[in-house]
């Protein structure tokens, strides 16, 4: 027992002899690296204070446009375009709220309406390009964008991007709202393009997923009628 005794606090011995060891070369790491250490820190907190001030920043000019904004959509309410896009000389219009906070949800907002804007005055090219600017991941506004995407190109007779922009719009969320009216789009876009196999993965998907949607009451038509034509 005594031997066992021994050996046991040899063995103690010699453990902390390892973490003395251990701790004594890490002291000394630390020692010949302390000017890396507190530029490490220093960084970090430089950083840290650099994301703050963004994030300030950023909210301050979100405030700074939902002022700016705020005529621009009563002009908008009341479908006097133009003024809403261009603003009337007193305010901002959504045009220029983009050009000055593109970086903020407001100013993204602003890239919207003034995409619908220039949809609802026939100029869709630039409809287009503003609506592509809106990029906020939202439930409602963003498949909504999508979607009025893919009326311009209709409008536009670009058949083949009027049909993916649907298929985005219908698949961006799972929503009552948006997803049985863009799959209907779709579907009946691929049809008219010949595409019958999306077409009819579009008109299953709205049965199976909105079966109580307006819509879904008169698919089966649909997928009825593209079956008979894909047998043949």
């Amino acid at each position: 027992m005594a031997n066992k005794k021994k050996e046991l606090e040899a063995k103690g011995e010699e453990r902390l002899e390892n973490v003395e060891s251990a701790l004594g070369k890490t002291e000394q790491w630390i020692e010949e690296h302390q000017k890396l250490i507190y530029g490490i820190i220093a960084a970090v907190i430089v950083i840290a204070g650099i994301i703050w001030g963004l994030k300030a920043l950023n909210d301050r000019k979100n405030n700074a446009a939902s002022k700016e904004i705020f005529t621009a959509q009563k002009y908008f309410e009341k479908e006097s375009y133009e003024a809403a896009l261009n603003g009337d000389g007193n305010y901002m219009g959504f045009t220029e709220v983009y050009d000055q906070y593109s970086r903020t949800k407001v100013g993204k907002l602003a890239a919207y309406y003034a995409g619908i804007s220039y949809m609802k005055l026939g100029k869709y090219n630039e409809a287009i390009d503003y609506l592509k600017k809106y990029t906020i991941n939202d439930d409602v506004l963003a498949p909504l964008a999508l979607g009025a995407i893919g009326d311009c190109y209709m409008e536009l007779d670009d058949i083949n991007s009027a049909a993916g922009y649907y298929d985005k719009a219908a698949n961006k969320v799972k929503s009552d709202f948006t997803g049985p009216m863009y799959l209907t789009k779709a579907g009946l876009t691929y049809e008219i393009i010949g595409d019958y196999n999306n077409a009819l993965k579009c008109y299953k998907t709205l049965k199976a997923d909105y079966p109580q949607s307006n819509e879904a009451f008169e698919i089966s038509k649909n997928i009825a009628n593209i079956e008979e034509k894909l047998k043949k």
